[in-house]
């Protein structure tokens, strides 16, 4: 299972926006194939393994990370495969949340008379599908705040210059961060004041992430870097028809959101991520966006670089939130890994409540 975790990973940046998995078919204790599902669209871990395996497969058993699909989406079902190859054992990491499946799987196999055990190695195949897993369980995406801040928490000059605080390493890493999500997240604010380009570059990738701005005034500049390239969605909350018409001219799509404050409407436009398939946002935006976020309840991780300087209080924050009256108001998160990334600090930490 270890070995088909490994596989499944090699889909990280490629298999959006299915979940990733790998699938290794052993016979007396020994592998004898393996297989990862690369893209929407292509043959799944199994089906792979099974063409790999040929004739060995019967009698075998199937480690996989995912609980076998039993419906036509878009290929056909990989229990009807491994059932036809003669798998006489199938053990699953975990059961697949989407509703197509849930059970349904594991159910059709056991009805042909195949073993089927599941759970082995589960929080490390969740792990993995973080972002699949929140879609089909809440119908919005895993999202998480990458920041890069000063050891003093300050993110930015008091005149919104923020680049660079962190050196080039953690810059990199961040590229990887952002190449496995399916969205990259920004504001209006950020887009003025550091003009982004919001794709990757640092790494190789096979495809750019969706960019989508927060705008509620559509203020963005039609010489914005970030309309240069790749798909743009923007989230307003006006309607401004000249405006919209000149976005779209460059390429962008705009969605109109407004909430009661004349803002997006932030919860709602997780929802309509999800509902395009949208599994991880990536956002990188400044402190009242990310105050924003926080405070609706939207951020479920934070990916934090730590550089090594100060910049004190004249300098902007990391969230832009209500001052507290009392400690029991405060936000708690669980620490995760913490490493260092040249000269920097990157801590990851769940968001609790």
């Amino acid at each position: 299972m270890a070995e088909a975790l490994r596989l499944a990973e090699k889909g990280l940046y490629t298999t959006t926006p299915n979940p990733r998995v790998g699938c290794v078919i052993a016979r007396a204790g020994q592998a004898v194939a393996a297989g990862w599902h690369e893209t929407a669209g292509g043959p799944h871990a199994e089906i792979v393994a099974l063409r790999a395996a040929g004739a060995n497969a019967r009698g075998a058993t199937a480690y996989v990370t995912l609980e076998p699909c039993n419906h036509h989406g878009r290929t056909p079902p990989c229990v009807d495969a491994l059932i036809e190859a003669g798998i006489a054992r199938v053990v699953a990491a975990m059961q697949d949340p989407n509703p197509s499946v849930a059970g349904s799987g594991f159910a059709a196999l056991r009805a042909a008379g195949i073993q089927v055990e599941s759970g082995l190695m589960q929080e490390e195949a969740q792990a993995l599908n973080i972002g699949f897993v929140s879609r089909m369980n809440r119908g919005r995406p895993w999202v998480r705040m990458k920041i890069a801040a000063s050891v003093d928490g300050r993110t930015a000059l008091a005149n919104g210059r923020s680049q660079w605080i962190t050196g080039p390493e953690a810059r990199r890493d961040g590229h990887a961060w952002r190449a496995r999500a399916c969205a990259v997240l920004t504001g209006i604010g950020t887009v003025r004041d550091d003009d982004p380009q919001l794709n990757v570059r640092d790494i190789e990738t096979p495809r750019q992430p969706l960019k989508v701005v927060v705008d509620s005034r559509l203020q963005l500049p039609l010489s914005a870097k970030l309309l240069a390239s790749g798909k743009v969605l923007i989230a307003a909350a006006v309607e401004d028809k000249a405006r919209i018409a000149a976005l779209q001219d460059k390429g962008a799509e705009v969605l109109l959101l407004p909430n009661a404050q004349g803002k997006v409407e932030l919860a709602q436009l997780m929802r309509e991520l999800a509902r395009r398939e949208i599994n991880e946002v990536h956002v990188e935006a400044g402190f009242k966006l990310n105050g924003s976020l926080l405070g609706e309840g939207l951020v479920d991780e934070l990916l934090i670089y730590l550089a090594p300087c100060i910049l004190g209080d004249g300098a902007s924050g990391m969230f832009s939130l209500p001052e507290l009256g009392d400690l029991a108001q405060k936000r708690l998160v669980q620490f995760g890994e913490v490493s260092t990334i040249g000269a920097d600090l990157r801590v990851l930490a769940r968001v609790l409540n």
